[in-house]
């Protein structure tokens, strides 16, 4: 069983962990929009790197529209819809 300064401790190191992962989340996406910009303008999407290949590739898929199915055919999607369960963590300050 945890004290209620283990609690604390904990809390604030996760929260300390989750804004440095922030911090990582923003640095790579703008590294990554920097290669998708430089492939973009070469008209390259595969690259050969001294450290590994990159591609950047489009693909296509179909879904289906549950909000459209639900409101025209109701019957159809309850008889094909599941029921999930989830569990959220979250801190708030």
């Amino acid at each position: 069983m945890c004290t209620a300064v283990e609690i604390n401790n904990n809390v604030r190191e996760l929260q300390e962990l989750r804004r440095m992962k922030e911090e990582l989340e923003a640095e790579i996406t703008a590294i990554e929009d920097m290669l998708k910009q430089h492939m973009n303008e070469t008209g390259v999407y595969e690259i050969n790197a001294l450290t590994g290949k990159i591609t950047w590739f489009e693909t296509v898929s179909s879904r289906l529209d549950s909000t459209a199915l639900k409101k025209e055919l109701p019957d159809l999607y309850n008889r094909y819809s599941k029921q999930t369960k989830t569990r959220y963590f979250r801190i708030q300050k």
